[in-house]
């Protein structure tokens, strides 16, 4: 196996680092690498706990336009535009079909990847993922007050946001907080709006590809009765609970979720 970031030109004008782990030539019996698509305000960087569970899959790690060390134009943060760069970021590599895990919002990316193109998507895992993010979320006017330099107490301040109920290392908490600091105000601004600016994907049309849904069942952004109808709404889905855990599984239980993607994943091995 090996690792390596890369920088990756997108025909969508912008370039993105890349975390890459093992080959990426697919194969008939299962060898479909795992996109990893991070939350609003993160990067690629927020797998880095997963992904050490995951030792022998093949995964794809991008920061997304704007954040992380993508590069940051002015423009294209529609949901739709996002999308457009996945989709790139997938012919670059020459990768006709993945497995795809979104984590919040990278999970209503992921919804909208699978709605508008379906053939590049085998399955999906949406780890705290929104059913709707129409409508201002309760911080979209603190972020819309921003300016720059943006402040680090600011950005420390933002992550109460999310309430934790286990333990996160700090060195894990410090990347994130250098994940915000390398945003300006503007995109702050640009990428939050695409998401609640964007229709909803399932209201859009219909997601029919199989599903693992996990959800924190203290997460007091994203409602269980959302997760129920997300799991409705997309034919076969299954919804993993998560008790004693809040919105941001992720950070809280990289090792339970990577032991439930291990799972999922296994059924689409030959053999399996």
């Amino acid at each position: 196996m090996r690792s390596e970031v890369r920088a990756v030109a997108l025909r969508t004008g912008i370039s993105v680092p890349c975390f890459i782990q093992g080959q990426l030539d697919q194969t008939d019996d299962g060898g479909v690498p795992l996109l990893l698509l991070h939350a609003w305000s993160e990067s690629g960087g927020s797998f880095d706990r997963l992904i050490a569970s995951l030792p022998s899959h093949v995964l794809v790690a991008p920061d997304l336009r704007g954040q992380g060390g993508a590069d940051k134009p002015e423009t294209g943060y529609s949901l739709d535009d996002v999308v457009e760069d996945v989709v790139a970021l997938l012919e670059a590599l020459g990768i006709t079909r993945a497995h795809v895990l979104g984590s919040s919002s990278g999970g209503y990316l992921a919804q909208q990847l699978a709605l508008t193109h379906a053939q590049l998507v085998t399955s999906l895992i949406l780890v705290g993922a929104p059913l709707s993010l129409r409508g201002k979320p309760p911080f979209a006017n603190e972020v819309d007050s921003l300016s720059d330099p943006i402040s680090e107490n600011w950005v420390r301040e933002s992550l109460s946001w999310y309430r934790l109920l286990h333990a996160v290392p700090t060195s894990y908490i410090e990347d994130r907080v250098r994940d915000g600091l390398a945003m300006s105000a503007a995109i702050w601004k640009a990428s939050l709006r695409g998401f609640y600016e964007a229709v909803p994907p399932t209201e859009a049309g219909t997601i029919s590809v199989p599903t693992l849904i996990v959800w924190g069942a203290h997460d007091h952004l994203v409602p269980r009765q959302h997760q129920e109808t997300l799991r409705e709404r997309i034919h076969g889905a299954r919804l993993n609970i998560y008790e004693l855990t809040g919105h941001l599984v992720l950070w809280e239980c990289p090792d339970r979720l990577a032991a439930d993607v291990k799972s999922f994943l296994k059924e689409f091995t030959k053999g399996a």
